[in-house]
């Protein structure tokens, strides 16, 4: 006869909470039940339930709680203790119920009732900006699913307030509760309710334990970590976790520099001074301070001892700096260290061990264990990441040849070559050398990311009482040969390294201008030799219609041919340019210049030499960029031998110009700092001077030097017809400084400009490339030699900031504010902004 049995037995289990059930019901019938007597059963099925019929994985159930059929069990008895102990461990349960659904003989089906926890269905941070709410997600790692219990709440607490500890919010309160969701299926909504309450200042920094080294000297290291005097405006002294163990790591550093190599920080501590200020306390070891004794060489075969150590450049008695002798070891920005003069002749195995061999007192002894290993040979060239330019335009910049031996100075002209082309990232670009010992070969993998080349230049000003428009397009990876297919086009077609632009400006009938320009970098494609052809065309006038006897008009059309060569001497950054120039002037009641009707011709011929070693194009970090160049057109009136006194009319004098132009233009980039992104030096001169070789003819009015203001070209237009060059000055007005000379339209034919930037690096990313500056600038200009100067300039100081967006080329904002009068300008602004669209500062 069956009966169905409800007994229940309550077990109370000290290690589980108020709110957790966990009891065993075996049956009605007390009788079968002795509990002073416990009696043994098989288990003949087991089956786990919930109150809502949700799928249980039956089989993890069974392992966790050791039910199986056939098993014999005491009942009661500590297996059914121990089984409801382990479930309850996993935290998934808040109810947990063993229930004997049948007993037959020595026979029992047990049932598990359980109640399961709340699930989490989504959590929500409240009181933070969405980046910190992203940065978050990623710190607590919630899982929709998973059990809401008392572990989760506290470990998302404190994760949170871990996050906002580490950037300075020492006092943040953050607070988690649960709501029943709305949503279909329910589960808990997980409310994360944060209130900042604002950075922690550093109220004192104290150290102690340094006797070497000065506390102010050790506090100016810590760069991001610093105290906060109540006079300063610019110096932040926010706490910052991360920052501060960098800052810990630079102390230690700068005791290692300084010889003191066991330096250590044996304590420090961050502790409360009031509600929004902390302190900082640490207390430094500071060590023997060590020198560098003798320095031996073993297994070195190839150069000397005495030719090593001349390369390291560490003498005997020299204060130990272990980054220092690794720098002058392995591959220091110079290339002039030990691992460079092996590399550069095909040791691609060397490898170089220092050990400290013997410390006597505060001496030490090094030996540096050489493995020069065979020379490797170049075995092949690879490239990838290319996606528009083609394989030959990178393989023609490309230093390192199959059949070559393996040289690091190769490489790193490569890199620099592949950054000028201004096609690829530079911060992407890599190499991966695969060596091959057994044959004493190495394959050369280049790693390229391509980024957008091309322009659109769009700008626009005031000038002359007239808004000047300006569009311009760029494409500087152009393929002539693919021009006439047409799957090339998209939108243009491109890949083969040549530039192409086309460029107009106007403000209606009174001005327009013209230009196409084209360039094949390497005519031929065997050599480095370039070709550019530049056409263009320019009208200036009052605007007046055809047919008006008061309409003045300037029509000018050029063109210009130049021929480029790269030199191998004195070295292969230098660079040899020719360029014939040929521009022809139509003139009806002009104003430019002295001819006022009639027609002028300005053929010249110019050679520059040049020397450009900067990595990089938009922000250059090293290097320098010099160029000397001289403008010529032939002699008429010397040639032709009429008497001066014969070219006094102004037909005569400009039928054909004739002048000679001497410019000189240097750049020098120095890094200040270390790293990817470093404070640069930028130091630049400038001089010009333009001549003549008739003193009847006197300066031609062209090619002369149009100074101060922005020098932005687009918004000085009637200096275009004259061919004059724009010079910026910030601070001053745009030509204020060649006017005081009293020359023709303003220009003048002398000039010379110093300038110092420091450049602050913001975003070096190609696809918006940001930096700041502060610049000092200085220059002047005269009318002839006698009255030049040097010394004699007009100064400025400001600020600036530069964005280059691949698309639109470089734009600048800079406030010069100027420290000299310019006579005739007497209520010229002590300060004024420059706005620059597209090009760079002139």
């Amino acid at each position: 006869m069956k009966k169905q049995l409800f007994f229940f037995f309550s077990i109370l289990l000290s290690i589980l909470s108020s709110s957790i059930v966990a009891q065993i019901s075996l049956g009605q019938d007390l009788s079968d039940i002795n509990y002073n007597s416990p009696k043994e059963y098989e288990i003949a099925a087991v089956t786990f339930q919930t109150k809502d019929n949700s799928n249980l994985d039956q089989s993890i159930l069974k392992l966790l709680t050791g039910f199986e059929v056939g098993q014999k069990i005491q009942v009661p008895g500590d297996q059914i203790s121990s089984a409801i102990e382990a479930l309850w461990k996993q935290g998934l349960f808040t109810g947990i119920e063993v229930k004997a659904s049948k007993i037959e003989g020595e026979k029992i089906w047990l049932v598990v009732q359980l109640e399961e926890r709340a699930r989490l269905s989504r959590f929500r941070f409240v009181g933070v900006k969405k980046n910190e709410a992203d940065d978050l997600r990623e710190q607590v790692k919630l899982i929709r699913g998973k059990p809401v219990n008392e572990n989760l709440l506290v470990t998302t607490r404190n994760k949170v307030i871990d996050y906002y500890v580490d950037k300075g919010f020492m006092n943040v309160d953050v607070k988690v509760n649960t709501n029943k969701d709305t949503i279909p299926g329910g589960g808990e909504m997980l409310n994360v309710l944060v209130n900042k309450n604002g950075r922690v200042k550093i109220h004192a920094i104290n150290i102690s334990g340094n006797n070497s080294i000065k506390t102010s000297k050790l506090k100016r290291k810590m760069k991001n970590t610093k105290e906060n005097p109540w006079y300063s405006l610019f110096t932040t002294s926010k706490f910052m976790r991360d920052n501060y163990e960098e800052d810990k790591n630079k102390l230690i550093a700068l005791y290692n520099d300084k010889g003191y190599k066991d330096a250590l920080i044996s304590f420090d501590t961050v502790y409360k001074y009031d509600r929004k200020r902390i302190n900082v306390d640490i207390r430094v070891s500071e060590g023997k301070q060590y020198f560098f004794r003798n320095i031996n060489w073993v297994g070195n075969t190839k150069y000397t001892s005495k030719q090593l150590t001349d390369v390291l450049g560490i003498k005997k008695g020299e204060i130990y700096n272990q980054a220092n002798l690794e720098q002058n070891l392995f591959m220091n920005a110079n290339e002039a260290d030990i691992t460079s003069l092996y590399m550069n002749d095909g040791h691609l195995f060397f490898q170089a061990t220092p050990v400290e061999t013997f410390v006597d007192g505060d001496s030490v002894d090094i030996e540096i264990r050489i493995y020069e290993g065979k020379q490797a040979t170049i075995n092949s060239v690879t490239i990838v990441g290319n996606d528009k330019t083609n394989d030959h335009v990178i393989m023609r910049e490309i230093r390192s040849r199959p059949g070559q031996l393996f040289r690091r100075s190769d490489i790193i002209r490569t890199q620099r070559e592949l950054s000028q082309l201004g096609y690829f990232d530079p911060e992407k670009m890599g190499v991966n050398p695969v060596s091959n010992p057994a044959d004493g070969t190495v394959d050369i993998e280049y790693k390229v990311e391509e980024k957008p080349s091309d322009q659109l230049q769009l700008s626009g000003g005031w000038g002359a009482g007239r808004l000047i428009g300006n569009l311009g397009l760029s494409f500087n990876n152009f393929s002539a040969k693919r021009f006439f297919k047409k799957s090339a086009w998209r939108p243009l077609p491109s890949g083969d390294g040549q530039r192409f632009s086309i460029n107009a400006s106007s403000t209606g009938r009174a001005f327009q201008s013209y230009n196409l320009s084209f360039t094949e970098p390497w005519l031929g494609g065997k050599k480095p030799n370039s070709l550019t052809i530049t056409a263009y065309h320019s009208v200036f006038g009052n605007g007046a219609a055809k047919g008006d006897p008061n309409r003045s008009i300037t029509k000018n059309t050029g063109l210009i041919l130049g021929y480029g060569r790269r030199l191998k001497w004195p070295d292969d950054f230098f660079s040899l340019q020719h360029t014939a120039s040929f521009q022809y002037y139509e003139l009806q009641n002009s104003t430019a210049f002295e001819l006022k009707n009639g027609f002028a011709n300005n053929f010249s011929v110019t050679t520059t030499l040049s020397r450009n070693s900067i990595d990089g194009p938009i922000f250059p970090k090293s290097g320098s960029s010099i160029s000397f160049s001289v403008q010529l057109t032939p002699p008429y009136s010397i040639i032709s031998g009429k008497p001066a006194n014969e070219l006094v009319t102004n037909e005569q004098r400009y039928k054909w110009v004739e002048f000679h132009k001497w410019k000189f233009d240097a750049q020098w980039f120095t890094p200040l700092t270390k790293g990817k992104s470093p404070l640069v030096l930028m130091t630049r001169a400038n001089f010009g001077f333009l001549g003549y070789y008739n003193a009847n003819k006197g300066l031609a009015p062209f090619e002369r030097f149009r100074y101060g203001g922005t020098g932005l070209n687009g918004l000085t237009w009637g200096a275009q017809f004259l061919g004059a060059e724009i010079v910026g000055l910030r601070g001053y007005n745009d030509g204020v400084i060649s006017k005081q000379a009293g020359m023709i339209a303003g220009d003048a034919p002398i000039y010379n400009r110093f300038t110092m930037e420091l450049r602050v690096p913001i975003s070096l990313n190609p696809s918006a490339t940001v930096f700041g500056l502060a610049f000092l600038e200085g220059g002047n200009a005269w009318s002839n030699f006698k009255e030049f100067d040097p010394f004699n300039i007009k100064r400025s100081a400001g600020v600036g900031v530069r964005v280059f967006l691949p698309m639109f080329g470089l734009l600048g904002l800079d406030y010069g504010f100027r420290f000299d009068e310019v006579p005739g300008y007497p209520t010229m602004p002590k300060g004024q902004f420059h706005f620059i669209i597209g090009q760079n500062f002139n």
